[in-house]
């Protein structure tokens, strides 16, 4: 028998806003859930017309109004996705989680540290799940690099380098996207730091599975008036004695979303592009470089199971994405049987998401200091 869909619900992301689309179609590709409820905008009028736009049975002025009246209906919403800028993302999720509502959180977790470890302490006193929608850790054959680098594939690992870079702040970078996260009142001390730096060390984290000790961090903004650093280079020692490097830039004309992963091991090599995510090249220590496809022939477990379509046909971005959202699904279904959560799900918890809000800290004490080593 098929489990009814989870009743969703949605803070942000009104009908004009790239990312609440996203995660409404990443939501909906599985079949797992449906939206039902919404506070949109934090402009009531808004709110209500992006609702009635997109067809939402229940419409709310405010996230405290919306946590309140579905935590009383008997068929209130059970996940509620988080898709506002960051300095909402604290008090909205604390409003959900104190009445046992699962949370789906845009990243970065918060906009500061001490509003970070104060949502995950009520993350954890709640019982309720937080799922944090590190999207890029959803890529099939990201799932595969983990697996192999876990399995020792490469030996012990050496060097650790991720980069993402990007080129729509190069010039004036108008509009709401580059409003609010220019701001550091709604965006946090990071900028691009925040913005894609953590996606990059989240998912060298993740494939790596290893955690850092000391970083470097070199922090500037480019952009004329601009208080918030637009392109990053940090330096990171990793516990165990790997070395690596981290950059992050959305001023390098030529660029849109160039994610990539580098990992190197006593006995091999991974690299891997966003931009080109069905591929992923393995070099064996004085071998040819190999081209491990998406469920194509030597396609691990890892990387079949999260694999929707036969290799050879594209899945991409919003499929990643869907990854995060139907592991959740998993997680909500167990918990709604009154089963513990399977212990095969990957998707990213407030356990990361406060590790980022370390990381980006870390870096801004450093660039503070002229690049000193810091422990984050």
């Amino acid at each position: 028998m098929a489990e009814a869909p989870i009743r969703l619900g949605m803070v942000g992301g009104g009908a004009d806003a790239f990312i609440g689309a996203v995660h409404r179609i990443a939501a909906r590709i599985d079949g797992h859930y449906e939206l039902v409820a919404g506070a949109l905008s934090a402009t009531p009028e808004k709110a209500h017309a992006s609702a009635e736009a997109l067809g939402l049975p229940r419409s709310y002025g405010s996230f405290e109004g919306m946590a309140e009246a579905e935590a009383g209906r008997a068929d209130g919403i059970e996940a509620v996705a988080i898709v506002t800028p960051n300095h909402v993302h604290a008090p909205a999720a604390k409003a959900f989680l104190e009445r046992g509502i699962h949370v789906i959180c845009d990243k970065p977790l918060t906009s500061t540290l001490p509003d970070a470890e104060d949502l995950a302490a009520v993350a954890r006193a709640s019982g309720a799940l937080f799922v944090l929608t590190h999207n890029y850790t959803g890529y099939p054959v990201v799932r595969q690099a983990r697996q192999m680098v876990a399995e020792g594939t490469l030996g012990a690992l050496r060097l650790v380098q991720v980069e993402y870079v990007q080129d729509w702040m190069a010039g004036e970078a108008e509009g709401k996207q580059a409003e609010w996260r220019m701001d550091p009142a709604r965006s946090g001390g990071g900028g691009s730091i925040g913005d894609i730096g953590t996606h990059a060390y989240n998912l060298a984290c993740f494939v790596s599975g290893l955690t850092v000790d000391r970083l470097a961090a070199d922090l500037h903004a480019f952009g004329a008036g601009r208080t918030l650093d637009d392109n990053a280079h940090v330096m990171m020692r990793w516990k165990g004695g790997a070395k690596g490097m981290l950059w992050c830039s959305q001023v390098a004309p030529g660029n849109e979303n160039a994610l990539k992963l580098r990992i190197y091991g006593e006995r091999g090599g991974l690299e891997w592009c966003q931009e080109d995510p069905n591929y992923l090249w393995y070099t064996p220590l004085g071998e040819p470089k190999r081209l491990l496809t998406r469920n194509g022939a030597g396609a691990t477990e890892a990387n079949a199971a999260v694999s929707r379509v036969p290799g050879g046909h594209p899945e991409g971005y919003l499929e990643a994405f869907a990854t995060i959202y139907s592991e959740a699904a998993r997680a909500i279904h167990a918990r709604r049987a009154g089963q513990a959560v399977p212990g095969d799900l990957l998707y990213p918890t407030i356990e990361d998401g406060l590790d980022g809000m370390r990381f980006i800290d870390a870096c801004l004490r450093s660039a503070r200091d002229d690049s000193v080593w810091v422990t984050p």
